[in-house]
């Protein structure tokens, strides 16, 4: 994008310690069970069920396999939703930055910000102006009276002017689409809708390419049309002829329309063409200087004064405002006044936080904190240039900082935490720019670090309409709850991939992670019918809508492997947003949290493990901390001897992270 730089501060010397086997250890206290109040689904009972551990410290690379198990950070508090208890089951979600796809709206999104850059786009009217109280009422009224009328009157006009515009060219429309039905080209038989044209609204005109055409007005007829032909045809039964086998598609009919549309655009001066199913009109003379207007005529025969109150007025051409420069810098996550501000800022016009509520010290627990360890660049393919670790990424316009993204950069992912944005810059929809911007990163970087491959998005909550935006970028994939390893000793593999295959199509086995009982990782589009009938699903399992009816898992529950993370080389953010993809799924350890003993160990879990899938509740080999020493369990069990209470704690802390976890991470006794 022209007039952006990227600019990374987080590029320190490297580190002669910092290496794969040396990079830090994590140490974790147990937190137990936590329950609180819901954000998402809003209830004010404590509804709301997870595992909470305290990290005084974590690597990055234990941090991915626990984002891998389910996990995901607020600040120091790492948690983990017990998805069968829990009101909304919250999915790990991610996409393949490789494999991503932009919508056309995220394609406005980065056409929007490219104008305003280029200076095309002005700023609209400041949330702030709105609210400012020095500006009196009094005063605004002063100053806008004398324009007052003369504004109203010329928007009257040239409201009368585009309604006479469109009905004429929808007048049009209706004839050339009762001539098509007379020569028998359409349906004789089935009574077509009446045509409309609507105007193009000057934020979507498209200026072509060849710089002298500029679309005003639309018609999306087709589509009308040839959704009325597939109604008159399946009520008639027509057996011989099925929608799919309807020839008049829309894209057809439209071409056909605008064929014969070609009288009046030579007699009216535009130019009318199809474009995928939508007839669109277009000025067809080149833009005049400053001093005239150009006028297009509508009609042969109305007179000249009836032309000119029948006609679309060109406006002038503007000069082009003045470049931009779009700076993104990426920082190592501290605190900076600036940002403070910004955050601040944000929650209150946009949160509707109160201001007393926003502090320093509980931005500073939110966003600033962090446990990870940080790694420097070792100048080789294994760490990105920037390093890993926390970081919070800048958006500065003209020197103007206008967003902060808050995310954690990992040896197999970028992971977005949360992005706070300046509301007057509300209308560039910052949130998607900044996922998108996220995504690209990724890309680019994989070069440096090929293990760099994934975007994690946080949560999705199917259960929570604001939450679903997340699956819009695509093709994204969700993390089974029960099942977080892949087994690299199958039986009969190629049976299974056969069914897999046949289950979830031929183009997605490829990616499919292929257990003995089933994928670790769920394309979205195969888990959302899944979702749409009940929150918490097994997406692992092999389920197949049949008349509304599930059929039964291939695999039995009882030879299923969970523990562990993997090893495998595959092909909005953490607290309630807006639809804008804030980038904020994480909540900020509210007051009244409350937390409960572990102590209730019996029979399976949310966490995908029974106590026989883990032999038989061994905790041995848990890693423990104590006064500085690191010793197993059993090591320490047979030192000083400890309680039955502790064994049943640390048997619900191996189920939760792991087994390879727990015997990795130190278990904080103090």
């Amino acid at each position: 994008m022209a007039g952006k730089t990227r600019k990374s501060e987080a590029s320190t010397s490297s580190s002669s310690g910092d290496n794969n086997n040396n990079r830090g250890e994590t140490v974790v206290s147990d937190c137990g069970r936590r329950k609180s109040s819901c954000g998402y689904c809003k209830s004010t009972s404590r509804t709301s069920v997870s595992h909470g551990l305290w990290a005084h410290s974590i690597t990055v690379d234990d941090y991915q396999d626990l984002l891998d198990r389910g996990w995901r950070r607020s600040g120091s508090f790492l948690y983990k939703p017990e998805m069968e208890k829990t009101c909304c089951p919250s999915y790990t979600i991610r996409l393949r930055a490789s494999d991503f796809v932009p919508s056309k709206e995220q394609q406005r999104v980065s056409r929007r910000m490219q104008r305003f850059v280029d200076g095309k786009l002005e700023v609209k009217k400041s949330v702030q102006a709105k609210k400012d109280p020095s500006i009196s009422a009094s005063a605004c009224s002063e100053a806008s009276s004398s324009g007052t009328k003369e504004s109203l009157s010329n928007k009257n006009k040239e409201k009368n002017v585009g309604d006479h515009i469109t009905n004429y060219l929808s007048e049009q429309v209706d004839n050339v689409i009762r001539t098509c039905s007379e020569s028998g080209q359409f349906p004789c038989s089935v009574q077509l809708p009446k045509a409309s044209v609507k105007k193009v609204l000057q934020a979507k005109r498209k200026l072509l390419v060849e710089g002298a055409e500029d679309l005003m007005y639309s018609s999306n007829m087709a589509f009308q049309i040839a959704a009325t032909i597939r109604q008159a045809q399946s009520i008639a039964k027509d057996a011989s002829r099925s929608a799919e086998d309807n020839p008049l598609s829309p894209k057809i009919i439209a071409e056909k329309l605008a064929a014969s549309l070609d009288q009046l655009a030579n007699t009216n001066g535009l130019t009318i063409r199809a474009c995928n199913g939508h007839i669109n009109f277009y000025t067809a003379t080149p833009q005049v200087s400053s001093n005239k207007d150009n006028h297009i005529a509508l009609g042969g025969q109305e007179s000249a004064t009836e032309r000119k109150d029948f006609s679309l007025r060109k406006s002038s051409v503007h000069p082009q405002g003045k470049r931009r420069r779009l700076e993104i810098r990426l920082k190592r996550s501290s605190f900076d006044p600036e940002e403070f501000a910004l955050y601040r800022r944000y929650q209150i016009n946009v949160h509707n936080d109160t201001p007393d509520l926003v502090s320093e010290s509980s931005y500073r627990r939110f966003l600033v904190d962090t446990p990870l360890v940080p790694v420097q660049p070792t100048g080789d393919s294994r760490v990105p240039l920037c390093g890993f670790g926390s970081f919070h990424q800048q958006y500065v316009i003209d020197g103007r900082l206008v967003a902060v993204g808050v995310i954690d950069i990992l040896p197999k992912c970028l992971s977005s935490k949360y992005l706070f944005w300046d509301p007057d810059f509300a209308f560039l929809s910052l949130g998607k720019y900044s996922a998108l911007q996220e995504i690209g990163w990724v890309k680019e970087n994989e070069v440096h670090c090929p293990s760099l491959q994934y975007y994690y998005l946080g949560y999705y909550i199917h259960s929570c309409s604001k939450m679903r935006y997340k699956a819009a970028y695509c093709p994204s994939e969700l993390l089974c709850p029960l099942r977080y390893q892949n087994s690299t000793s199958v039986r009969n593999k190629k049976f299974e991939v056969l069914i897999y295959k046949k289950a979830f199509g031929l183009k997605w086995c490829s990616t499919l992670c292929v257990h003995a009982c089933g994928p670790r990782w769920v394309p979205f589009d195969i888990a959302q019918p899944l979702l749409d009938r009940k929150p918490y699903v097994v997406l692992s399992d092999f389920v197949l809508l049949q008349n509304g009816e599930s059929s039964q898992p291939l695999v039995p529950e009882n030879v299923m492997e969970v523990q562990g993370d993997e090893n495998h080389n595959e092909d909005y953010h953490d607290v309630l947003i807006d639809d804008d993809n804030d980038n904020d799924d994480d909540d900020d350890n509210d007051d009244d949290d409350e937390f409960e003993s572990s102590d209730d160990d019996s029979g399976p879990d949310s966490f995908g493990q029974t106590s026989v899938e883990i032999e038989n509740g061994n905790v041995s080999d848990i890693l423990i901390g104590l006064k500085g020493s690191r010793l197993r369990y059993k090591d320490l069990q047979r030192a000083i001897g400890l309680g039955e209470r502790l064994e049943s704690q640390l048997r619900r802390y191996k189920r939760v992270v792991g087994e390879k976890l727990s015997e990795r991470m130190v278990y904080s006794l103090g």
